[in-house]
């Protein structure tokens, strides 16, 4: 059985429905294509507050991945990180590391994300993407080949 992931879209102006989603969809066909079975996209304004709400809905929801988009940046609404650091059990900078890592190869800017990477027990891993869907389609690349390794891991399985 597939595992499953959860996308949530950080955006103010997605929320409002002033401007498409398109970081969100994206997210849902390459997990789709990564084999993970995956609803629509939820999205939420931005803020700690928020992020830290639909974060707890989705981990309520059960095991697996969620997955954010937006956010993680420095303008003075991107909260992702502090709503996503409320929430998390234990944080796996690596990951965090690596998608900044990667991103350079699209832009230098990749280095000011802020996006944090972790797991809530018992068997929840969450990962924040910049909003862009250059980030997500680069960042989703490195959460597909982690992924099921570490929800297996929180599923009790070996270290293979």
């Amino acid at each position: 059985m597939p595992h499953h992931a959860r996308v949530l879209t950080v955006s103010d102006r997605s929320a409002a429905g002033l401007r498409e989603d398109r970081g969100g969809p994206l997210a849902v066909s390459l997990l789709q294509e990564a084999g993970f079975s995956c609803d629509e996209p939820l999205v939420v304004p931005d803020g700690a507050d928020s992020v830290e709400s639909a974060l707890r809905d989705l981990v309520d929801q059960g095991p697996g991945l969620i997955v954010t988009t937006g956010g993680t940046g420095i303008a003075p609404t991107d909260r992702t990180p502090e709503g996503t650091g409320r929430v998390l059990d234990r944080e796996l900078p690596g990951i965090a590391e690596e998608l900044r890592r990667r991103g350079l190869a699209d832009t230098p800017l990749s280095v000011i994300s802020r996006g944090l990477a972790g797991i809530v027990d018992p068997g929840v891993l969450v990962v924040n993407l910049p909003g862009s869907t250059r980030a997500v389609a680069s960042g989703i690349a490195v959460v597909a080949e982690l992924a099921p390794h570490i929800l297996d891991q929180l599923a009790g399985g070996d270290h293979s």
